[in-house]
């Protein structure tokens, strides 16, 4: 083709349509470029998705793996509790065996027990019946002779008025045995020598000498509104005297039975009659 005839081609060739190839190439650029962008997103996601469910399925397999292990030792302790339980069973159906034959001895020993009991209680009320009675006789004959010997410890004696005299007691205990006797009224007292009375039941008595080795005293008493002095008398000596309102068949009796350094012991004994009452009672 001549140069003419190429300028008049190209001269006759539109500029749109070159203008529309290099479009379309543009555009098929593009589209290149956004489908390979698009491929390459498209394989980051798959990756990421994959490397993902990865991790989940890594993870799940670990916890099967643990949950497993937990099973066998679960499985490993019920077995071992299965053992022990059947163990218990054999020794619990063999302690009820056991039970069951001890309970059974056990109530035939009862029923002997039983049988001797009865058998020894009737004896032991038989015996009973015949050892109360002598029991009995017994103490009826120990209070006789406590009484006897009672008796026989407290004396009688004469007073230094000529008067019988009661009673005598030796001591405390006498003293508290003729207070349960209640034939007459009985103020112990323990006095010092002292020249200011003290007060005995209804009267005032003070001690103005006491001779131990001698076992001899003398006191005053005070007694409606006079003075009364007992000159040199013996420890266990009945020391009487009366008193207004008191009969003359029963005097007041003192009665000295330890005579110490400076001081005497006894009692004082007045009749239970309506003037030695009221005496005793002021």
């Amino acid at each position: 083709m001549s140069e003419y005839q190429e300028t008049r081609v190209e001269a006759a060739t539109p500029r749109w349509v070159g203008l529309a190839i290099a479009a379309l190439g543009g555009i098929s650029l593009l589209g290149l470029g956004l489908g390979w962008s698009a491929l390459s997103k498209g394989s980051s996601i798959e990756q990421s998705t994959q490397a993902s469910l990865k991790q989940q399925n890594d993870a799940l397999t670990q916890r099967l793996t643990k949950t497993e292990e937990q099973n066998q030792q679960l499985l490993s302790d019920v077995k071992v509790v299965t053992d022990k339980l059947n163990v218990t069973q054999e020794d619990l159906a063999k302690a009820r065996k056991q039970s069951s034959a001890a309970a059974a001895s056990y109530g035939k020993k009862i029923s002997g027990i039983e049988t001797n009991v009865n058998a020894v209680n009737s004896q032991l009320a038989t015996k009973a019946n015949t050892e109360d009675v002598n029991k009995l006789n017994g103490d009826v004959t120990g209070v006789k002779n406590d009484l006897d010997l009672t008796k026989a410890k407290l004396e009688r004696a004469t007073g230094d008025m000529g008067v019988m005299s009661g009673l005598i007691a030796r001591n405390h205990d006498d003293v508290e045995d003729l207070k349960r006797r209640g034939d007459r009224n009985y103020y112990e007292f323990t006095l010092q020598k002292s020249k200011t009375p003290e007060k005995v039941g209804p009267v005032q008595i003070s001690l103005n000498k006491a001779d131990q080795k001698k076992s001899k005293y003398t006191v005053t008493v005070l007694a409606d509104d006079r003075s009364i002095e007992k000159k040199d008398k013996t420890s266990g000596e009945p020391v009487q005297f009366y008193v207004k309102g008191s009969s003359h068949a029963a005097p007041y009796e003192l009665v000295v039975f330890d005579v110490g350094k400076n001081q005497i012991t006894g009692y004082l004994s007045t009749p239970k009659t309506a003037g030695g009452t009221a005496a005793a009672s002021n």
